[in-house]
């Protein structure tokens, strides 16, 4: 896969990152000890994720304080499941929670 970011180190990703949490930040109008306390993390933790040194829980604490957490499904959607992938899993449905299969009428093999 070829995107604009594959040329870019990892660091240099988590910069830029970084960079859009604070001028997120920065919309909402919101000082850096604002909101670590209403995250519940320290100014400097807070500080470091701007830089693009944060942790993921940290990041999700900031996005959940800004009321973005919205951002996560473009960041990282949910994987599409294919036509055929959905074809293929809708002949083996489960039909009951637990136990053992019940035998069909007329049927001598119980298996699935």
């Amino acid at each position: 896969m070829n995107t604009p970011y594959a040329a870019l180190t990892d660091q240099e990703i988590a910069r830029r990152l970084g960079q859009r949490v604070r001028a997120l930040r920065l919309r909402h109008n919101r000082a850096q000890e604002e909101l670590a306390a209403r995250a519940a993390v320290s100014t400097g933790t807070l500080k470091a994720l701007e830089a693009g040194r944060g942790k993921l829980k940290t990041l999700i604490a900031v996005l959940r304080e800004l009321d973005a957490l919205d951002a996560l499904d473009a960041f990282l959607p949910e994987p599409a499941v294919s036509p055929l992938q959905l074809a293929r899993r809708q002949g083996r449905r489960r039909r009951r929670a637990s136990g053992k299969p019940q035998e069909r009428a007329g049927d001598d093999d119980a298996s699935w």
